[in-house]
């Protein structure tokens, strides 16, 4: 039997028939990609007044996808001036159902063209097409639709305070979801009634340029949101404009802490959701099999690039060789190749320097003593391709442990008491994200009680919903974002 059209199930990987070659199965439908890309602002697309471009690449094959405008300090000042124009002068003076219609307008037009969007967002990105298009983009159109129903029911979520937008947000957004990040980001911006200037990150600008298309076709009026890819220095222009009331940064923690130190003296409000290493805690009583897929899940879900991955699983002592057996023999089934084939579980690594990233981690876990396990993985000839891992017979201590890898691979620690599980998953600077498998609900509220982590999924991983509110503690981020902690962060709160 073939291994192909495989039936969807609750993670986005399928186990396989058997093990005989897949016939690929490639996504063909037609996408509009221009060769080249200005920034947007002011309703239009214009050349940045430096006259810069940047390439963006397809990591499965290295090949140039795009010219894309990178927008200076001049650009940057455009944009938030424009911003600016477009709050004081329309988008305060709607009404709140009168916002929503725009971003009900939104929705549906992305639900019009997810396709197309999912297939931009594999190309750009690097992740495999099924979950473009069957996670991403079906998140994505969930954002706009819940943020629209808020329009004109604020006084509902915040009843007897008073409230306000804060005006011009800076919004700054990571590689890993494009598209998902920035409408996580938008559509409670525009919800509360702020305006918006977003910067892509500069590896997978395009479905947030492809975004801007569709906001025409919408009639979004101009200025409303201004879109300016571009590197660090665009970041650190917008960060630090002085008209600009809010912001807003999904990234590294390393950037988050510039951030927020160049923030400080200004007391603007921030929002950070930064960098996490969940631990993944998995207990005897767990049932194993579903406690697999949701290890799979966890880690090797787009090519674990994914801040709140359970890149650390933890699991009781007196399971460990099943576990990890178990584990091995789904990871064989896992096929890492052409993000654009429907039946690849694994696609290529975002970027060169990431690659060379992870590579290093690997590395060092193979130096500090720990036991490396990949699966004979067929990868393809060319592209930013990386075998699964998983590290046995490591310690606190080491490197692959402490640090965000950022990557498909997964530390593998075992425990002895529910007391042990805790003190080792809260043992890092991280607090983002945790996940718990046991078959008793008094251990789940007893254990992720005393997790420091601000999202805890139980007998599941990787569950996201706009109505709940998402972020982390220590150095995981400030401020949540999604349900009416999101709203929050884009409204001026009175008693």
């Amino acid at each position: 039997m073939r291994k192909n059209d495989k039936a969807p199930e609750q993670t986005p990987f399928a186990a396989f028939v058997d093990d005989e070659t897949y016939a690929p199965a490639p996504e063909t439908s037609p996408v509009s990609i221009k060769d080249e890309y200005g920034l947007f602002i002011d309703g239009e697309f214009c050349a940045p007044q430096s006259g810069k471009h940047f390439a963006t690449t397809n990591p499965a094959t290295e090949e140039t996808i795009a010219s894309v405008a990178e927008a200076g300090e001049a650009d940057v000042d455009l944009a938030v001036q424009a911003a600016r124009k477009a709050y004081d002068t329309t988008w305060s003076r709607l009404s709140g159902a009168e916002r929503g219609k725009y971003l009900f307008r939104i929705a549906r037009l992305l639900q019009e063209r997810a396709r197309e969007f999912a297939i931009i967002e594999t190309m750009d990105g690097g992740k495999p097409i099924r979950e473009s298009r069957d996670v991403d983009l079906p998140l994505v159109c969930a954002h706009f639709f819940h943020h629209a129903g808020w329009t004109d029911k604020l006084e509902y979520a915040f009843p007897n305070q008073s409230f306000a937008p804060h005006g011009v947000a800076a919004q700054i957004i990571p590689w890993n979801f494009p598209l998902l990040m920035a409408a996580w980001k938008i559509a409670p911006a525009l919800a509360c009634g702020n305006t918006v200037v977003l910067k892509p990150a500069e590896t997978t600008p395009l479905t947030a340029l492809k975004l801007a298309e569709l906001f025409q076709d919408a009639g979004l009026p101009p200025g409303v949101v201004n879109i300016i890819p571009g590197a660090g220095e665009t970041g650190r222009a917008l960060v630090s404009h002085p008209d600009v009331d809010k912001i807003a940064f999904t990234g590294s923690t390393g950037v988050g802490k510039l951030i927020r130190r160049q923030v400080a003296p200004s007391g603007k409000p921030i929002t950070l959701e930064l960098g996490g290493k969940a631990a993944h805690i998995i207990f005897a009583d767990a049932p194993i099999d579903q406690a697999v897929e949701s290890i799979v899940n966890g880690i090797f879900f787009n090519q674990g690039h994914v801040c709140c991955a359970g890149s650390r699983l933890l699991v009781e002592e007196s399971v460990e060789q099943i576990v990890i057996e178990k584990l091995k023999r789904r990871m064989e089934t896992l096929i890492v190749g052409n993000p654009l084939d429907k039946n690849t579980d694994v696609g290529a690594i975002n970027s060169r320097a990431q690659f060379e990233r992870i590579q290093t981690l690997i590395d060092a876990g193979v130096a500090e003593g720990a036991c490396l396990y990949q699966p004979q993985s067929q990868l393809p000839e060319r592209g930013l391709f990386m075998a699964p891992t998983i590290f046995t017979g490591v310690a606190q201590s080491h490197r692959i442990v402490q640090d965000e890898i950022f990557g498909p691979v997964l530390t593998i620690q075992t425990f002895r008491t529910p007391e042990e599980a805790v003190a080792k998953a809260n043992n890092t600077p991280y607090g983002l994200s945790a996940g718990v498998w046991t078959s008793k609900g008094s251990k789940i509220f007893s254990i992720t009680t005393k997790l420091q982590a601000g999202v805890v999924w139980a007998n599941t991983f990787n569950r996201f919903d706009p109505a709940s509110p998402f972020g982390g503690y220590k150095e995981s981020g400030i401020g949540r974002e999604g349900g009416l902690h999101g709203l929050r962060a884009y409204l001026k709160v009175g008693g």
